[in-house]
């Protein structure tokens, strides 16, 4: 059984850690100047996996793989997720060779799933990861600008057809928003694609959530992300991982 894991979220911008609200980039809070140092306070505060966003990738800017580099060594040994602008195996391959332990395919595999099955074949299932960034009801693309993929259901099904094994799945709406998880999605998404691990996000901000979350009887939870609730201190890393695993 895949152990629960809280991911502290580093979404970069312009070479800072910032949040957004709702995927705005034209409002980000910056939370850290240097996003390295915030990963070693992260793992010190007892993180074993780290979720980082190329936020200006994702927007069509280029890559900040060398920034990726910085923060997986000031992050290990806890594994970086890494995602944000990877639109194909080269850009996969080269996050993971900048030091990423599991890239995350977006836009990529909501309009070629089958390049998601590809990336799997290439770099192993525990490597790659598929986002589910759902919007008006439909999977969002384009660092969220546009929301035109299909639902969320029939595409976890085709993802988990193609290989797949784990899936971030964040309800755009709440992102930032500290309103907790969007459950009835993520229980789709799993009904959908049982043999998946599901990664949530979107929403976190108590300890509460974290446990409905725990407690919503989706079989297929691997984790959860939280972003400014730790930023701002709602709840501790610990606290969040203690929540998570039901014992706290």
């Amino acid at each position: 059984m895949t152990p629960l894991l809280l991911y502290p979220a580093i979404d970069l911008l312009e070479g800072r850690a910032v949040r957004l609200r709702k995927g705005d980039r034209l409002q980000p809070k910056v939370y850290a100047l240097d996003p390295a140092a915030q990963a070693r306070a992260f793992v010190e505060q007892g993180a074993r996996a780290l979720h980082v966003v190329d936020l200006d990738a994702a927007f069509g800017g280029e890559r900040q793989l060398e920034l990726i580099g910085r923060i997986a060594k000031a992050a290990a040994p806890a594994m970086v997720q890494v995602g944000g602008g990877i639109r194909d195996t080269r850009a996969a391959e080269e996050t993971l060779e900048a030091g990423a332990g599991r890239v995350i395919l977006g836009t990529a595999a909501v309009e070629n799933p089958a390049l998601a099955g590809m990336a799997v074949a290439r770099f192993g299932a525990e490597r790659v990861a598929c986002g589910i960034d759902v919007k008006d009801g439909r999977a969002a693309t384009r660092g969220w600008t546009e929301a035109r993929g299909p639902v969320p259901g029939e595409l976890a099904s085709e993802l988990a057809r193609q290989g797949v094994t784990w899936l971030v799945v964040t309800a755009v709406s709440r992102d930032g928003t500290q309103e907790g998880f969007d459950l009835s999605l993520l229980l789709e998404v799993g009904r959908a694609a049982p043999a998946c691990r599901v990664i949530a996000s979107g929403g976190a901000g108590e300890l509460s959530h974290l446990r409905s979350l725990a407690s919503a009887g989706l079989k297929a939870l691997a984790g959860a992300i939280a972003g400014t609730a730790l930023y701002e201190r709602k709840f501790s890393l610990r606290e969040g991982q203690a929540a998570l695993e039901g014992s706290c």
